[in-house]
């Protein structure tokens, strides 16, 4: 199939290459162009604005975005609009937060302009494993653009979910459900590590988990990887970062008066790590001192 791609960062450009080496045509566009000339020379058709990939798409034309949430999606979806014709699709497989989608989506119809909204998870593994990807919009227009997800996906990795916001919305919940994954390997790796009373081998022990183990995962998998590089993680500070998904997951929670306890900790695991000394544990060991006389370290 043709189609346009808007962004290409980590997962963009590997999600354009996936798509050349399957044989579809496509038309690339990046603020950075030196990205540009990176998918040209794979075989993209490069341009320089959103004008001029839009030119050169065919009639009926399928845009595809890959681009940051938030702000820069909205601008870049605003530019597109008076560019593009009725029955053109507009594709957002950025982690945009599903309400944003459902408005998107109303904006759109007014101009008769089709809107999926496409949940992908797959990371930096996508260009050669594939990308698991869940669609959100009108079920006819996921169907015209299969090829387009089949060349992405590995094998059942693709699917309608359902109306609008829908994709966006269980790739929320998909990372949130990460968010509480990470946390439970990260606290039981740390247990195992603390014992001093003996010398475990975390990679050995990661390995060994995943033949048969209940808790076997692509992220052990992951894990014996990064401990085989560096057994004790001593190049690694342990600041995460968080981009989004995990506080929206939270807050739709709440909003639905769901009791999400294991992944809420997670989340606020996060903003602790950020922290190069708690103000709140002074203030619990001041406090300990002041009630029970226990020491404090200064």
């Amino acid at each position: 199939m043709e189609l346009g791609f808007v962004g290409l960062g980590r997962m963009g450009m590997n999600m354009v290459t996936r798509l050349l080496d399957g044989g579809h045509k496509v038309t690339v566009y990046n603020r950075s162009p030196d990205k540009v000339q990176i998918a040209a020379e794979r075989g993209a058709i490069p341009s320089d604005s959103l004008e001029n990939l839009v030119s050169k798409l065919s009639k009926l034309r399928i845009i595809w975005l890959m681009i940051p949430a938030g702000q820069p999606t909205e601008e870049v979806i605003q530019q597109l609009i008076p560019l593009l014709n009725p029955d053109d699709i507009l594709i957002d497989g950025g982690n945009a937060f599903y309400k944003d989608s459902m408005r998107r989506a109303e904006q759109l119809a007014q101009h008769k302009i089709h809107f999926l909204d496409i949940g992908v998870s797959g990371g930096i593994w996508g260009l050669e494993k594939g990308y698991c990807m869940m669609a959100g919009g009108e079920e006819t227009v996921f169907h015209k653009v299969e090829p387009i997800l089949k060349t992405l996906a590995p094998k059942d990795g693709y699917a309608y979910i359902d109306k609008h916001g829908s994709g966006h919305f269980v790739k929320m919940v998909h990372n949130g459900i990460e968010y509480a994954m990470l946390q439970a390997y990260g606290e039981g790796f740390e247990i195992i590590h603390a014992k001093s009373d003996f010398d475990v081998d975390m990679a050995k022990l990661s390995y060994l988990w995943n033949q048969g183990s209940v808790i076997r995962s692509w992220l052990l998998e992951l894990a014996e990887s990064a401990f085989e590089e560096d057994a004790h993680l001593d190049a690694i500070k342990g600041f995460v970062e968080d981009s989004g998904e995990g506080r929206w997951t939270v807050a739709a929670a709440i909003e639905e008066d769901v009791p999400a306890p294991t992944i809420t900790l997670s989340l606020l695991e996060r903003f602790r790590s950020r922290q190069k000394e708690s103000f709140s544990a002074k203030v619990i060991a001041a406090l300990r001192n002041k009630f029970g006389g226990h020491k404090i370290k200064t």
